[in-house]
């Protein structure tokens, strides 16, 4: 019962404590946010940028992507200056907020385009792979968690660790004031606590990525058959 004769042995490790990281890293955690609409008073912006004001006090820096001015995926090639600036963010990024709008029962097509221009690989590197995510959503009416059960398929299939908590405001429309702040309710708190959730994985993670991403179906491939096939053509 314990012979593994398809198992090459010289690849396979037992896990183990002594692969983590003994010494953490003391810069302050890179998150990149993400919101869905381009509407003047949007919501999902809103949200995030109370996300990176209370992320910032934590102790985190923060990017915003504005999405004004990118192209559908396809549309253009990837050297356009908006998908530049948007890979660029993810590379830099250790954690990332996603928040959009509900539209018609689903994400808005400017969140999908976000994540779509975003690749699974860049040559050998995976920008993505191993990054925290913290998912919410803003809604018109009742409360529904459509968008963030979609954001999290998303998530894994980015190969991103996306946190147990979450975020959904209903009728967002209710919760900001004349400034443009989100008034005190439990829908802040919440927020305040899919943040704090954020920062603790973040910290958790960051610096044990290598180990925990070492995969053995990777170890048997050679250098180049592992090229190969993440430099294949997009589909």
């Amino acid at each position: 019962m314990t012979a593994l004769p398809n198992i090459q042995t010289d690849q396979f490790h037992m896990p183990g404590q002594d692969g983590f990281a003994k010494v953490p890293s003391r810069h302050k955690p890179r998150v990149l946010l993400l919101y869905g609409s381009l509407r003047s008073r949007s919501f999902s912006r809103l949200v995030v940028e109370e996300c990176a004001r209370l992320l910032a006090a934590m102790g985190a820096e923060t990017r915003i992507y504005d999405p004004t001015g990118l192209p559908l995926p396809d549309s253009e090639d990837a050297e356009h200056p908006k998908v530049q600036e948007l890979r660029e963010g993810v590379m830099w990024s250790e954690a990332q907020v996603w928040c959009s709008p509900e539209r018609h029962g689903a994400m808005t097509g400017i969140m999908k385009a976000q994540i779509d221009w975003i690749p699974l690989s860049l040559g050998a590197v995976r920008p993505t792979q191993g990054k925290t995510l913290a998912v919410m959503q803003v809604c018109g009416g009742s409360q529904s968690f459509n968008v963030v059960n979609q954001l999290r398929v998303l998530g894994r299939w980015m190969r991103m660790l996306t946190i147990p908590n979450q975020s959904s405001v209903p009728k967002a429309f209710l919760e900001f004031d004349d400034n443009d702040r989100m008034k005190p309710s439990p829908y802040y708190n919440r927020i305040v606590d899919v943040m704090e959730e954020l920062m603790k994985f973040t910290l958790l993670t960051r610096d044990n990525n290598p180990y925990l991403l070492d995969r053995y179906s990777e170890r048997v491939e050679s250098a180049e058959q592992l090229m190969a096939r993440v430099n294949q053509a997009d589909i």
